[in-house]
Order: C-alpha cells, then structure tokens, then sequence
C-alpha cells in the first residue's frame, strides 16, 4: 500500500515538472522562433536559449517514460494491455521530440546562415525558410496528437484501477480527447483550438495534486481477468 502510495507521489511530482517545462519550452525559451520578424532573424541572436529548450522539450517529452516506469508494476495489475500501450506510447513521443528539436536546430543553424549571407544569397535561404520551419511544426503537431494518446492510455488505467476518482480520470479521458481533436486541426487545414486545450491543463493539475497530497489507491479486489 505505501509503495503505491509513493509512486504516486511521484508520478504527482513528474506531471508538475512537466507541465512547468512545456509551459517555459514553449511559451518563453522558443519564442524568438516565432516573434515577428521570425526565426530566420531571431533564431542566431538566442541560439544559445533555443538550444537549451531543444534539450529543456526533451527531458520534458522523458518524463512520460519515467512515469510509464513508475507506475508499470502496478498499472499491470488492472490492464495489461492498456498499460503496455501507455509504456509503447510513452516511448514513441520520446522518439517523436527528438525529431522535432532536432528540427528546432535546423531553424537555429538556417538563420545563423541568413545572419552572415549576403544580400542575395539571403533571398536564397528564404526560399527554403518554409520547408525548414515544416520540419519543426509537422512533428509538432504530432508529437502533441501523441502525448493526448499517451494520457488517454494513462487516465483509462486509472479509471479502470480507480486508483484516482473515477470522476477524475474520467474528465482526464475527455480531456484528452479535446486535445487530440484541437491539435489535430492543422492536419484539416485549420488552426490549432488553443480552447480545447484547456480542460486537459486544468485536470492535469488537480491529479497532481491529488497524488502528491494522498497517492494512488491500492483497489487490488478491481483488478481484471480480462487482460490475463
């Protein structure tokens, strides 16, 4: 009981972190890539800083491993298969930011470029400006569409367990959803549905602070045979 207790502690501690990070990656160390007048000017003069968010996203896309490997052992007792496609999913959006930062570091070597070409071979590298930034937003976007499947594995194995409130892990499945739909959109030729974005913020936060206040409950009588 206290080692599941604990290991949701844990996992409350790691969803903070996390959010932290996305929040200070995305919204403050990467914003010189997308400040007018663009990545192509601004990128070299903060290449330092966007280095450091490549591998601040990083750590930050990690942390869904460590908590796939914390929470194993007892997320196996009430879904196997669940819970194996939670540790698969995990590991995939790991995979996938390591494409995207490395893209992010293409936008920094480009406009290091931009910032010492001529005038002419300037008008050059704009024309692939589009083609470089691309390669970063895709995988973006993706990566973003698989964190949603990554916490929707995650909220179903703490419905299924009821290791949290059922209400709360059930809010977290919608969520999740909403998420996966509003960065779906550039896919569809639309903006992203920053909205939608925020129930999955809010739910994030009270099970952290769930967890870090009282834990995950030990429910061993739920436990399925469905997944034996």
């Amino acid at each position: 009981m206290e080692a599941v207790s604990r290991a949701g502690r844990i996992i409350g501690t790691l969803v903070i972190v996390q959010m932290i990070c996305g929040v200070v990656v995305n919204f403050v160390l990467e914003a010189p890539l997308f400040d007018a007048p663009g990545f192509l000017a601004n990128a070299a003069h903060h290449s330092r800083q966007i280095g450091f968010a490549a591998i601040l996203g990083l750590i930050t896309e990690a942390i869904w491993v460590g908590i796939a490997v914390t929470a194993f052992p007892f997320f196996y007792r009430y879904s196997r298969a669940m819970t194996l496609w939670f540790a698969a999913l995990a590991v995939v959006v790991l995979a996938v930011a390591v494409v995207e930062n490395t893209a992010v570091m293409s936008m920094v070597s480009l406009s290091e470029a931009y910032s010492k070409a001529s005038a002419v071979d300037r008008g050059q590298l704009e024309t692939i400006r589009i083609v470089v930034a691309s390669a970063r937003n895709w995988p973006h976007f993706l990566a973003r569409m698989l964190d949603g499947c990554t916490i929707f594995a995650f909220y179903t194995v703490l419905y299924q367990g009821a290791l949290v409130p059922r209400a709360l892990a059930g809010f977290g499945l919608i969520a999740a959803v909403l998420q996966i739909c509003a960065v779906a959109m550039p896919l569809l030729g639309h903006d992203v549905v920053f909205p939608l974005l925020a129930p999955l913020g809010m739910i994030q936060l009270i099970l952290a602070v769930w967890l870090i206040a009282r834990g995950f409950r030990d429910n061993r009588n739920l436990v399925s045979a469905v997944d034996v």
